[in-house]
């Protein structure tokens, strides 16, 4: 079989690894390669030609989820009005926290510190956006910036895994709720 035939089966392989440590991920801090390669359907020599150790699949799954993120922003501004755009956006947020959540458990200081420096500029253009299309709409309040709104959503980090589920939608909705205007629409 030539390299090129092999390469898209490679590419779904390290596609799968991924999502594989993602799941695990949202079901607990505690990551093991070997559950990783079974949940893919890959071996061990498969998983570690992919990722040399757990920190470069974990910073992989991160950086990953940091990409979709960003790029979701634009995509739901096509799609829906800007608050309504903003409200998607801050539920794959919740997704998001609850990822980065384990991978900041899992990786060493160091590692995971490198990971978010270059990670919240990107965020938070990407929030930048979503906000400046619901000022321009006259939906969301002029006073509020995306640096702001970030400090509000970093609470997030210090939920318990157990109150996760009932506590971090409602929080968000509190959050979008403040960044509504109230005298928008009439």
């Amino acid at each position: 079989m030539s390299a090129s035939a092999r390469r898209p089966d490679a590419a779904q392989n390290r596609t799968r690894i991924v999502e594989a440590a993602r799941a695990a991920l949202a079901e607990s801090d505690h990551v093991h390669l070997n559950e990783i390669a079974k949940r893919a359907g890959v071996g061990q020599g498969t998983l570690y030609r992919n990722f040399p150790n757990r920190e470069a699949l974990l910073a992989e799954v991160y950086r990953r989820d940091v990409e979709e993120l960003v790029t979701a922003a634009s995509t739901l501004l096509a799609e829906h009005e800007p608050v309504e755009a903003l409200r998607h956006w801050l539920d794959r947020v919740i997704d998001y926290a609850e990822i980065k959540r384990g991978v900041l458990a899992a990786l060493e200081p160091a590692a995971w510190q490198d990971l978010v420096t270059h990670s919240h500029n990107p965020i938070e253009d990407a929030l930048g956006r979503l906000l400046g299309a619901g000022k321009a709409a006259g939906s969301i309040r002029a006073d509020v910036d995306a640096h702001g709104v970030l400090l509000l959503i970093a609470y997030l980090g210090r939920l318990d895994r157990e109150e996760w589920e009932s506590t971090a939608r409602p929080l968000m909705n509190v959050i979008l709720d403040g960044l509504s205007r109230r005298d928008a629409g009439q």
